[in-house]
């Protein structure tokens, strides 16, 4: 099998690089490379790509992970850098575009960022290949696809047979029923989760409130887990929750592919000693999407991490 796929180097930022190292070790058909992050004085980036003259007509891939403003300049200048570099050709893996949520305009004045961030990836040169091949995870909202120009190919992948397999392995695995906290979420997911029974809350506003309410479904004596692509605050998973468990789900559980959690806002959602089982999140399943996520949560119980590095180590043969 193995002799029939392609040989890929991996380099990767420094967040991502135990994501990389456990994606190098899926297959002996990828090798992990290095690159020197420095700084100058006045805190611009100083890099240096090792072995540069060995990369020419191989197969180069790049883990970035965008987690901050302030270190997407110095990756965007080695992804541009790597492609010149006559590669044969050139993927780039972005598993959480964090822009993507910033994608619409409701009022004159408003800058969709998603379709920022997607120009500038999409000028990223061209190598022997053809164009860079851009692997993103469940990204907010698939029309996205569509602000790339054609010097990138979007490859758009999915954590959720990750959350299925874990599903199936629970004990209660013949109670499971998938909650959306909004349509939104049911759009984007409904049709990867067909065989569960299925619970759809939504957001009304009342005065200056949204409160979130059932619109349809059933929870009661079910193990419920909603699904979602992303979380930041948690407030719309916590309200969820007291949603369900007020219509008699029996657990109520997460799941989202990108835990961003700013600010430690994941700490709402840990089990504290006081806590009471019926008030806890059973399970909260995250991937390693958001690598400095997944190192706040480590051993920390409800969180669960489910790693994209098989899936990611797949999208790199394609």
């Amino acid at each position: 099998m193995e002799k029939n796929r392609k040989h890929v180097l991996l380099f990767s930022c420094v967040e991502s690089e135990e994501l990389a190292r456990k994606v190098a070790a899926q297959s002996d058909c990828i090798q992990l490379q290095s690159i020197n992050w420095r700084s100058f004085d006045d805190g611009f980036p100083n890099l240096f790509i090792n072995n540069a003259q060995y990369i020419r007509g191989q197969h180069v891939a790049f883990m970035a992970s965008f987690s901050s403003p302030a270190v997407i300049f110095e990756q965007l200048s080695v992804i541009f850098a790597l492609p010149r570099l006559f590669v044969a050709s050139f993927t780039l893996v972005l598993p959480f575009f964090p822009t993507g949520s910033f994608e619409r305009m409701e009022e004159e004045g408003d800058v969709a960022t998603a379709f920022t961030m997607a120009r500038i990836l999409s000028n990223i040169p061209i190598s022997r290949g053809g164009p860079t091949s851009l692997v993103i995870y469940d990204i907010h909202a698939l029309q996205e696809r569509f602000y790339f120009g054609d010097h990138v190919l979007p490859c758009f992948e999915t954590g959720i047979p990750l959350l299925k397999q874990r599903l199936h392995e629970l004990p209660d695995a013949d109670k499971i029923c998938i909650a959306f906290p909004d349509d939104g979420a049911w759009k984007r997911f409904y049709k990867q989760l067909q065989h569960f029974p299925m619970v759809v809350c939504t957001k009304v506003r009342e005065g200056d409130k949204r409160i979130v309410r059932l619109k349809e479904g059933n929870p009661a004596g079910h193990h419920v887990v909603i699904v979602d692509d992303l979380v930041q605050s948690g407030g719309t998973l916590i309200e969820c929750q007291k949603v369900l468990a007020a219509h008699g789900a029996a657990k109520v559980s997460a799941y989202v592919t990108h835990a961003v959690f700013p600010k430690q806002s994941f700490e709402r959602f840990t089990h504290k000693n006081d806590e009471t089982s019926e008030k806890a999140f059973s399970y909260f399943w995250i991937t390693d999407s958001c690598p400095l996520t997944v190192n706040a949560i480590a051993n920390k119980a409800p969180f669960e991490v489910l790693s994209l590095a098989g899936s990611i180590a797949e999208a790199l043969q394609i």
